[in-house]
């Protein structure tokens, strides 16, 4: 199954060793944060979206683009996600 997504999501990773289920964060990261429509799409119909954003809540890190994406489609609040509490306190000048 970890075939059916864009080959350059997981470029660093052995696709072998690679389980959508042991592995459920790390996919829906790289999905939320690289991939493309199809990609979502795949995870929202694997994954649901109740599992995804239980997912992305334990999450220290995400994109600030993604946690915006997750919250609208989720209607959740960022305050809910643990990235949005460790964000960076000095942010990299191209990240402001």
């Amino acid at each position: 199954m970890i075939y059916h997504f864009s080959p350059n999501l997981f470029w660093d990773a052995d696709l072998s060793q690679l389980s959508l289920e042991n592995h459920a964060a790390y996919v829906i990261q790289r999905v939320l944060e690289h991939g493309q429509m199809d990609d979502w799409r795949f995870i929202n119909k694997h994954y649901g979206l109740k599992r995804i954003v239980e997912e992305c809540k334990q999450m220290r890190t995400l994109d600030p683009v993604c946690l915006a994406f997750i919250c609208t489609i989720s209607h959740t609040k960022e305050e809910e996600y643990r990235c949005y509490h460790f964000r960076q306190s000095c942010p990299t000048p191209w990240n402001s």
